[in-house]
């Protein structure tokens, strides 16, 4: 699923609502705790994000302390929005949290600290000071299965040779999205098949090993 990129960039909304903390309970988050707040659910909500599956998200990030955006993914990629693994570290650790349990078309902000952020280092200093507490506000669109999940390795491994080619992967790819039924741009399956190997295949071999399966590097955000 891809969006025109005259999308325009969501503002930070006007009114505060309660907050909900990672455990799903209302009240004042702790300092280490993401503390979220649901600003649209759809009427109806047929599946929940969870860890390992590949979500298909639009997200722009603020700081908290002046709220400057510092990044927005509409500005990105000629404004396509971001497809990634929830879960496996490809974004900052508050992110993975914030994102579970969510439904396709829910927008949400969620209030990420430093300690599951960037911490005392930052990103990018004049980018992201130090210590620095980010806002998000997300607009999720889609939710597919992820190649990356724990159960899915068996599936996509065919062969049985406990590593995963690249035609492996690129099948395994295009059967969960003709599953789902939603059209998407040529491109989206290239693109997400570069990345799973740009990010697992480290020995650059051409496969994906089961120790390199279970190894995520670090995303921007």
């Amino acid at each position: 699923m891809r969006f025109g990129a005259a999308a325009l960039c969501l503002c930070l909304q006007a009114f505060a609502l309660l907050p909900l903390q990672a455990g799903g309970q209302l009240g004042g988050a702790a300092a280490d705790q993401v503390q979220m707040e649901v600003l649209h659910a759809p009427q109806e909500c047929h599946q929940k994000s969870k860890k390992g599956d590949l979500l298909n998200a639009h997200y722009d990030g603020y700081l908290a302390a002046d709220k400057s955006k510092f990044y927005c993914s509409r500005t990105q990629n000629k404004g396509h929005p971001k497809w990634f693994v929830l879960g496996v570290g490809q974004v900052i650790k508050g992110l993975d949290i914030g994102m579970l349990n969510m439904c396709p078309g829910e927008k949400r902000r969620v209030i990420i600290p430093p300690s599951l952020a960037y911490g005392l280092q930052g990103y990018e200093p004049a980018k992201i000071p130090p210590n620095a507490t980010l806002i998000f506000e997300i607009e999720l669109y889609a939710i597919t299965k992820g190649p990356r999940s724990a159960e899915a390795f068996t599936q996509i491994d065919l062969d049985s040779d406990k590593k995963l080619s690249r035609d492996e992967i690129s099948d395994y790819l295009k059967k969960e999205f003709e599953k789902d039924g939603k059209k998407r741009d040529p491109s989206v399956h290239g693109t997400v098949l570069v990345d799973i190997f740009k990010r697992n295949d480290h020995d650059g071999d051409g496969f994906i090993s089961a120790k390199e399966y279970n190894v995520y590097q670090h995303d921007e955000l």
